[in-house]
């Protein structure tokens, strides 16, 4: 969402907003007050998304090795639930599998979203994203469902799973995997500000709870209470059911194009502050993928030069890449101030029949 306040140190040659911007973080000292660059000569990208984790080396090992990791925890758990027959550990196993699925999903779709645009896919494809979102949702599904239904058959069969202590070193082994796996892309994440990988990370935290769940359900059994087994799988299935809930509501708002509510109005702060700015219309902001797309219109002086307006609408694109996490494209449209009329009274009837008025939800 919102940056922290810019204080960045930039190198002021060959700048050119039309290409993409890339700068350090660490040293920034960006003064706003101060905030006069010549647009003809400025040289760092903007374009590149901070948060962008998989554009990133070190985030892209991360998800190698956490994919790597959870693939051999869920093996192992497949292979001793198919011999224990423990239904909590096959739920859990299952669950660490769908993430597998997941994250593979994502990364084939993150390499896709690289692919360069086109004359037939003109903004790229970086709604591949947004389809292994709906991916993801039906894995986590099919999980709960392959849970649910196996630990029902344990439940209603009265079958007791062997193995125990084997199998509860599985679970150990799910609980102490998903942590490890948890840590490392917490601190990646944090090292490199990426905030999809530290959230990644708080989710394989969670994951090393249902194996947990499957662990104390095996002692129930070990104690003398047959049905925690299946009572473990299907905590199991409902924690996966929430984590569905959850994941579904923010792949079809991404696929509405709904962002953050405080999002447009610090679009409309951050241009306002920009002087020369005498009004601001019409702001919109959407995802694609992982970077976001801002456009608007401004109102300035009608007696400018188109020079001089085309110099306060690079001044509010340069300053909403410093202030908006992961916006990879402004559009910023100049129209004269209405003080006496309006400027777009030719398409006023077009525009009517064509949009609908932003209103705040």
């Amino acid at each position: 969402m919102q940056k922290p306040a810019s204080d960045h140190h930039h190198d002021h040659d060959d700048h050119d907003h039309d290409d993409h911007h890339s700068h350090d973080t660490s040293h920034h000292d960006h003064d706003e007050e101060q905030h006069d660059h010549d647009h003809g000569g400025h040289g760092h990208e903007h374009g590149r998304v901070d948060a962008d984790l998989y554009g990133n080396k070190a985030g892209l090992r991360a998800v190698q090795i956490s994919t790597a990791g959870m693939f051999l925890v869920a093996a192992i758990q497949f292979g001793i639930a198919g011999i224990g027959g423990s239904a909590g550990l096959f739920a859990d196993a299952l669950h660490n599998l769908g993430d597998v699925l997941t994250t593979v999903a994502l990364w084939i779709a993150f390499v896709l979203s690289n692919r360069v645009a086109n004359q037939r896919y003109t903004y790229g494809y970086y709604r591949s994203e947004d389809l292994a979102g709906i991916f993801i949702v039906l894995v986590i599904i099919a999980s709960a469902v392959a849970g649910a239904v196996e630990s029902i058959q344990k439940l209603t069969s009265g079958n007791v799973p062997t193995q125990l202590y084997l199998s509860m070193a599985a679970a150990l082994i799910g609980v102490a995997g998903n942590e490890v796996l948890a840590q490392y892309k917490i601190s990646v994440g944090k090292r490199i500000n990426s905030i999809p990988l530290i959230a990644d990370g708080q989710h394989s935290r969670i994951d090393g709870l249902t194996s947990l769940a499957a662990f104390f359900g095996l002692i129930g059994v070990a104690l003398g209470f047959p049905l925690a087994d299946p009572i473990a799988g299907l905590i199991i299935t409902v924690v996966i059911l929430t984590v569905v809930y959850s994941t579904t509501r923010s792949v079809l708002q991404r696929l509405l194009d709904a962002v953050d509510p405080r999002l447009i109005p610090t679009i409309v702060t951050t241009t306002s502050e920009v002087p020369g700015v005498e009004a601001v219309n019409d702001p919109r902001a959407r995802w694609v993928g992982h970077t976001l797309h801002v456009s608007l219109n401004i109102e300035v002086d009608p007696e400018l030069t188109i020079a001089n307006a085309h110099a306060i609408a690079e001044e509010v694109r340069h300053r909403l890449f410093h202030q908006i996490e992961g916006i990879s494209e402004a559009i910023i449209h100049t129209d004269p101030a209405s003080h006496g009329g309006d400027a777009h009274q030719l398409m006023a009837h077009h525009m009517q029949e064509a949009q609908r008025p932003l209103i705040q939800r």
